[in-house]
């Protein structure tokens, strides 16, 4: 009798442990629906992305993933991930940015703060659909627990890591097309093979989820591996292809100021040193160029880059304050460049 309750304790525990062990290992499988259909879900929660009561942990097929240079915006922390349903995978294409089915989802999480204090403001989720990608905003509720689809933006008071009391801005459906639109249409600009880790690559690819590692991949520099040493000119460089040339390129939103800052531009004048701007006014600062080498403060890119102030201040959507460390950046490189 001792022998058979021992047994049957031990089946027990030997089948609540592999129960416990198959909840971590399947979560809930994210919703395909509503990725691929037309509606536009109220709630982040429909996507399924996360865990059930735990907002940032993926869910199975969702991947994370950084960018060795990231998009500023206030200081914001960034989770990024990358969704990709049964059976698909991400294709390479060179140095630029990664393929992906239809059916996939880019997910990307601004908070701020640290550890039980970080607060998360918004997820937007890039949906790619049969007919294109669909960009969406979601502002997150006081208890952590869910986000609102957020149409019509909204605004957030809140202090950045910098101790800056801010209006943030948190961008409606038309102003998520306005910086991933290239020919008219959405698009990603962050996942480029150029931006992102070999290891994070290879993981991909060990996975099934990446096709290949592209030659070349991750020339752009770890952002947060510089320092008073480093070069500044390929951290200046990375820096403008993240926060700026996905305007400032052919096709882009900006294209028409013939300014092109693309990381792999390598004709100096279109990437602004000593190119006059094809409209000035209070934006030029007073300044004739774009670059001048030798001379940031007479250069127009580093006037606008610093300034808050809007009709000045660039980006124009997507920061409410400076980044002190970009600026500084791009201003040790236009002064370490030699005169005309």
């Amino acid at each position: 009798m001792k022998r058979g309750l021992g047994l049957f304790a031990l089946a027990t525990a030997t089948l609540g442990a592999a129960l416990a062990h198959a909840t971590v290992l399947e979560p809930d499988p994210v919703n395909d629906a509503a990725i691929t259909g037309a509606a536009f879900p109220k709630y982040l929660s429909e996507f399924a992305f996360f865990q059930v009561g735990r907002a940032q942990d993926p869910a199975a097929r969702v991947h994370p993933y950084a960018l060795n240079t990231p998009l500023w915006s206030d200081g914001a922390e960034k989770l990024r991930f990358i969704y990709l349903p049964e059976g698909t995978q991400l294709a390479a294409d060179g140095e630029g940015l990664l393929k992906f089915p239809v059916g996939a989802a880019i997910i990307k999480t601004f908070a701020f703060g640290e550890g039980k204090a970080r607060r998360l403001i918004e997820t937007r989720v890039l949906l790619h659909r049969a007919d294109g990608w669909t960009a969406l905003p979601y502002r997150w509720n006081a208890e952590q627990t869910d986000a609102t689809l957020a149409l019509a933006g909204a605004r957030i008071d809140l202090t950045t890591p910098a101790g800056e009391a801010l209006s943030y801005a948190i961008p409606n459906k038309n102003q998520c097309k306005t910086c991933h639109s290239k020919d008219g249409q959405v698009i990603p600009i962050g996942p480029k093979a150029r931006n992102l880790s070999i290891k994070w690559m290879g993981e991909m690819l060990n996975k099934g989820a990446l096709d290949r590692i592209p030659p070349g991949g991750a020339t752009i520099p770890v952002w947060a591996g510089r320092n008073a040493s480093s070069p500044a000119a390929p951290f200046a460089r990375a820096y403008l292809d993240v926060n700026c040339a996905h305007c400032h390129q052919p096709g882009g939103g900006a294209s028409n100021s013939g300014l092109d800052l693309r990381w792999e531009q390598a004709d100096p004048h279109a990437f602004g040193i000593m190119k006059r701007p094809v409209a000035a006014g209070r934006g030029a600062g007073g300044s004739d160029f774009s670059i001048v080498p030798g001379h940031p403060d007479q250069s127009i890119l580093l006037y606008r880059m610093d300034s808050a102030e809007p009709g000045i201040a660039m980006p124009e959507l997507g920061k409410s304050s400076v980044d002190r460390d970009g600026v500084a950046v791009v201003r040790r490189w236009i002064a370490e460049m030699k005169t005309q």
